[in-house]
Parts: structure tokens; C-alpha cells; sequence
């Protein structure tokens, strides 16, 4: 299949299992906080979700509680920039609908510092390549986190056998679901 179909796919199975991703979310969060990364990691970078991807704000206080500085990635124009979240009351409305923090950007040259990136994307496979929504945000910005373990987040049917992929595709490091 072409990408554009594979997104079309998954966007199909996503409508069939629209009632079970609550509950999914919910099994994949507790597998990141079990995570031997998430011990380890001083500083993570999450994302906030789509209303049809895995949703991490459990993750986001129980990071900070733990000292863990918390990154989330902010559309810029055609880019993501970082930025720290500090509470569920530093977020506002973004670009595509996506909530992104207020607080202060996270500069490029401490990118080194970033321990673990959890990433989201329409499908991923067993060798950790990833195809994205289509639009390069995490193209652009994963080469950039090069010293950070790259983990794909996804439901049980995201994952696939095989996606076609790109010289530019930066490789998840693995591919975390249920």
C-alpha cells in the first residue's frame, strides 16, 4: 500500500475502535511509568494527543512529580519548537486543535539533555519505521534529538508489518503499544 492508503487504513480502524482507546491510552501509560527509560530519563518529551492517538497527559504530572523536566512540542510555522510544560493551567488551544504549553521555549542547544522522545504516528513497524500524518513536523525535528531514545506510540492495530519508507525517515529506536 501507498502511504496515503496505509493512512487511510488506519484511519478506518481507528473509527472501529474508537470505544476501546480510552482504555488502551490508559494500559499504555502504565507501560511507559514501568518503563526502566522512565526511571532513568531526567528529561522526556511527550506529546499532547489527537483525540485518536494514545493520550500521555497521565504521564505529564507524574513526570514532574518525579523532578523530570517536561517537554511538549508546539507548531511553529512549519516546525515544532519545545517547551516545557508546567501544569495543566500553562496549556492553551494550537495549531490543528492540539493543546500546547505557555512556558518557556526549550533552547536547541540543550537539546543533547533529552533522555527519551515518545512519538505518535498513524502506523509504525516492527523494525521502528514510522509513517507520520503527512505533514514532516517530526521529520524535521527527530534528527535534531539524536542522543534521545526514540520510542513510537500506538495502538495494537498501528502496527503493521511493514510501511514503506524514506532515506529521511529517522527509525524509532522501538515501538511501544499494549
Amino acid at each position: 500500500m501507498t502511504k496515503q492508503e496505509l493512512r487511510q487504513y488506519i484511519r478506518l480502524e481507528k473509527a472501529t475502535h474508537s470505544e476501546e482507546m480510552g482504555r488502551w491510552s490508559h494500559a499504555i501509560c502504565e507501560t511507559i511509568a514501568k518503563h526502566p527509560l522512565w526511571e532513568r530519563s531526567q528529561c522526556v518529551l511527550l506529546y499532547h494527543a489527537l483525540p485518536d492517538e494514545p493520550q500521555l497527559g497521565a504521564l505529564y504530572d507524574l513526570a514532574l512529580s518525579a523532578g523530570k523536566t517536561v517537554l511538549l512540542p508546539v507548531v511553529d510555522g512549519d516546525d515544532l519548537v519545545l517547551k516545557r510544560y508546567e501544569s495543566t493551567d500553562s496549556l492553551q488551544e494550537g495549531a490543528f486543535h492540539i493543546m500546547e504549553p505557555t512556558g518557556e521555549t526549550f533552547p536547541i542547544n540543550r537539546y543533547a539533555e533529552i533522555d527519551w522522545v515518545l512519538v505518535p504516528g498513524m502506523a509504525f513497524d516492527g523494525c521502528g519505521h514510522r509513517l507520520g500524518r503527512g505533514k514532516g513536523y517530526y521529520d524535521r525535528l527527530l534528527p535534531r534529538l539524536s542522543k534521545a531514545h526514540k520510542t513510537g506510540v500506538c495502538f495494537p492495530f498501528q502496527l503493521l508489518e511493514s510501511i514503506p519508507c524514506e532515506a529521511h525517515d529517522v527509525v524509532m529506536d522501538e515501538v511501544l503499544t499494549l
